[in-house]
């Protein structure tokens, strides 16, 4: 097993466009599994050194939504992979990498003062036919995946739940183009939308649902596509804001400054979500949050969030659907974030966007690097740094100011002015970089740009601009292109 993991981390390395499998025959679906969906649910405990999974309770819940033909991942983009083995053969019959909340967790401050916290988590698989193996496996920090847990499952066990799904939800299909398992099945879960703000949440599902089918090439592959919107009415509008010192009744917890971020807009509520996205098939999940502040997630193989009414809502939404979706990296580098050392020096990232150029001889994206490009491509980068670092300062401070007064009680108007201000500095930063970016000279071309994955030093991406490194209405680059659509071909195939 050790060589074929090997072989498949050197070919994510060296060559991320072409499709890798591991080294098995086709899955026949039929032999091996049901139409029908087991969720297993597990607690996932520990810090930056230890770590610990704990199965809580599997379900068999609805028709199988995910591919029938591809059972076996061939990105592995994420930092966790579930496998699942034939009990009586001991074959490779599912495998899917994914990320996770505490995946994220043992990178912050508190994981690595050994403060131990514990998640709630959930592998989806086709219902096996027969008992199986799971298994739970990690990478280290040389990217290398080894076993954290292992568990055999009998799907005729009287303890796997078949109780009826969630009550009082309404389903609103949005596009239907096939069968589940021949399409991508996006579900848009709403968050903060009480019973009497049912008629915006329809105004919003249409407004993202068009703005979805404005970007390639979700937009050329629209016919690849079933959408569901899925609507449980919270008791409150809106979401959590604890660094505002406010909270919100709702109906899947959603909370802003999730790890320390006040900007990251995260739910830890798993078992709440995955009761309400069983209601419908789903391959991805986007959780639209009724808020009008900046604010927004995204991780891989789990869900992404967005808020609707910020001014940056197109960007938020296509930007995190990135990270969910595709496996896609964040390649901006001036903003503060949670995490230490997310992409340890020196070792090449899983994700497609983003390298170590550890290789520069045979980097991730060479048969899309523009003709005559110098590796690594010099671009106007001191420059750009010392324009967005000075914005991100001054807008640190507005927001800590901000967060203060509504923590203390201040006069509405105050922070309304204050917050008006910041959103006028957001628009006009955002303009001014992207005006900065359009003239460089190496603008549409594709390269290898240094500062990238939160790092200035030492990554790189691909284009000069592109929605995973700066706000607006802007394509993916053609790399970030390239990698969401062999997604949606390997889900639709």
């Amino acid at each position: 097993m050790k060589k074929i993991i090997i072989s498949v981390l050197l070919l994510l390395i060296f060559t991320p466009f072409f499709l890798v499998a591991e080294n098995q025959e086709k899955v026949n679906f039929n032999q091996f599994f049901f139409d029908r969906t087991m969720r297993i649910d597990y607690y996932h405990l520990g810090d930056n050194q230890q770590e610990i999974i704990a199965l809580d309770k599997i379900y068999d819940q609805g028709s199988w939504a995910g591919p029938v033909k591809n059972l076996i991942d061939p990105f592995m983009r994420g930092r966790y992979c579930a496998r699942v083995y034939d009990q009586a053969s001991g074959q490779l019959i599912y495998a899917r990498a994914y990320d996770s909340l505490f995946g994220e967790y043992k990178t912050t401050d508190e994981a690595l003062k050994s403060i131990k916290r514990a998640f709630h988590e959930t592998v989806l698989i086709p219902c096996p036919r027969h008992k199986i193996s799971l298994a739970i496996e990690v990478r280290d920090k040389d990217n290398s995946f080894h076993q954290i847990f292992s568990q055999e499952i009998d799907p005729a066990s009287i303890f796997i739940i078949k109780e009826k799904l969630e009550p009082g939800v309404k389903v609103f299909e949005l596009l239907k183009n096939g069968p589940a398992s021949e399409k991508v099945d996006l579900a848009f879960l709403a968050e903060g939308y009480t019973a009497s703000e049912e008629g915006k949440l329809k105004k919003d599902l249409d407004k993202f649902v068009a703005v979805f089918f404005s970007q390639e090439p979700y937009k050329s592959l629209k016919s690849k596509f079933n959408i569901y919107g899925v609507f449980k009415p919270s008791a409150e509008s809106g979401c959590d804001e604890p660094g505002y010192g406010q909270f919100r009744q709702t109906a899947l917890g959603c909370s802003f400054d999730s790890f320390g971020s006040d900007r990251y807009l995260l739910t830890d509520d798993n078992r709440r979500l995955r009761d309400l996205a069983a209601i419908v098939p789903y391959d991805a999940l986007m959780i639209m949050v009724n808020h009008n502040r900046y604010g927004g997630g995204g991780i891989y193989n789990l869900y992404c969030t967005f808020t609707t009414d910020n001014q940056w809502y197109e960007y938020l939404m296509l930007h995190e659907f990135g990270h969910s979706f595709t496996g896609l990296a964040d390649e901006y580098y001036t903003s503060q974030v949670a995490y230490n050392e997310f992409y340890p020096r020196g070792i090449e990232p899983v994700e497609p966007n983003i390298t170590a150029l550890l290789n520069p001889d045979n980097i991730k994206w060479k048969k899309l690097l523009s003709p005559g490009m110098a590796i690594p491509t010099p671009w106007e980068k001191e420059e750009f740094d010392r324009m967005d670092l000075s914005y991100q300062k001054v807008r640190q401070e507005l927001n800590e100011r901000i967060a203060r007064m509504k923590r203390e009680g201040a006069p509405r108007e105050e922070v309304a002015r204050l917050e008006a201000e910041s959103e006028k500095l957001s628009l006009e930063q955002g303009l001014k970089v992207e005006e900065f970016l359009a003239k460089s000279r190496y603008a549409g071309k594709v390269g290898v740009f240094e500062g990238a994955g939160y790092a200035s030093t030492g990554l790189y991406r691909p284009a000069v601009d592109c929605i995973m490194f700066t706000k607006g209405k802007k394509p993916y680059c053609p790399v970030c292109l390239e990698a969401v659509r062999q997604m949606i071909e390997f889900y639709a195939d």
